[in-house]
């Protein structure tokens, strides 16, 4: 194989295994590059061995490890067979192994995402099934959640050495990779569900952080606490005992009695000031109707409180959809 071809070919599994990973839609991996079917064609020259090789995103340590809901590892499956009998006329004894093992593997109704991180570190993440469960939408993460943590890991700046305070922090993903890579001083995780509160607990722990008052935990690690924080009650001396220098949240802009719960708490912390300064904040959405936007912003100067937008930052780290319109706001309270 030519050196570029090998090149491509590399990439191809690298795409293949980050979206695997994270258990994307499998209409967002590269099945074909514009008009051309590329993994078709690549596969046609270099026989089976293609999609061998994309057979052991299976068997990435990971998923071995952590594994992805039963029904999307058979979906995945069923894709990848399907793709290789368009161009293939014997069928490849592994795929259909590997699907038989899925088939007698039990479903449940969570499932892993993993997520890596440029530092060669990763984040997994343990996931419902469903997009709504136990009456929320939770206990998935969003893609907004993604972008900030994006722009987090490239302005580490902002966060080293400060207690951040996440509100609606769901599957936790955003607060994860800042507390691996930001140095953080201490990390608040945050919601008012009891079934999403249980699910963070638990995903801070399957990162290897300790939650406080573990005295074992790691000093070089951020004091990590997930609290329960309903925007609607919390009390400007409660928002103080977490003495916050910087106040984040994603995709929390879905109907309009949120954003009024959203802008009251934010207030509410325009009075939690330490060396006479309030925290900083950071709000993260993805623009699915401009209503919603619009309404979040006239809000916002109804409350007296200043916002300006982040530049988008550089590159994209993690699979999400990539035609999605999505902003980070800064708050000026």
């Amino acid at each position: 194989m030519a050196p570029e071809e090998s090149a491509g070919t590399e990439r191809l599994l690298r795409s293949f295994e980050r979206r695997f990973l994270a258990a994307r839609a499998l209409r967002s991996f590269p099945w074909q590059v514009g008009e051309k079917a590329y993994i078709l064609r690549l596969s046609a020259r270099v026989s089976p061995l293609t999609f061998c090789a994309l057979l052991q995103t299976l068997k990435h340590p990971l998923c071995v490890k952590h594994p992805p809901a039963v029904k999307y590892a058979r979906c995945f499956l069923s894709e990848l067979i399907k793709k290789h009998e368009g161009v293939h006329p014997e069928p490849l004894d592994e795929l259909y192994e590997a699907l038989a093992e899925v088939l007698t593997t039990p479903e449940s109704t969570q499932g892993h995402r993993s997520y890596l991180l440029p530092s060669g570190d990763s984040v997994t993440l343990s996931e419902s099934t469903a997009i709504v469960s136990h009456g929320t939408t939770g206990l998935v993460t969003w893609d907004a959640a993604l972008y900030l943590a994006e722009w987090a890991l490239e302005s580490p700046a902002a966060f080293a050495d400060r207690t951040v305070l996440e509100l609606g922090s769901g599957a936790g993903l955003t607060g994860l990779a800042i507390c691996k890579t930001c140095r953080p001083r201490a990390y608040i995780f945050s919601d008012c569900h009891s079934r999403v509160l249980e699910q963070l607990r638990g995903n801070v722990l399957l990162n290897g952080l300790s939650l406080e008052p573990d005295i074992t935990a790691n000093s070089e690690s951020p004091r990590v606490t997930v609290a329960h924080l309903d925007w609607d009650v919390v009390t400007v001396p409660q928002l103080s005992a977490f003495h916050p220098d910087i106040v984040i949240a994603a995709d929390v802009l879905y109907c309009p009695e949120i954003i009024l719960s959203l802008v009251g708490v934010l207030r509410r912390l325009s009075a939690c000031r330490r060396d006479q300064r309030a925290p900083d904040v950071y709000v993260a959405f993805t623009i699915r109707n401009p209503d919603t936007c619009r309404l979040f912003t006239t809000e916002l100067g109804r409350a007296g409180i200043r916002w300006e937008a982040v530049p988008p930052h550089g590159r994209q780290l993690f699979p999400y959809e990539e035609h999605s319109e999505m902003a980070i706001l800064q708050l000026m309270l």
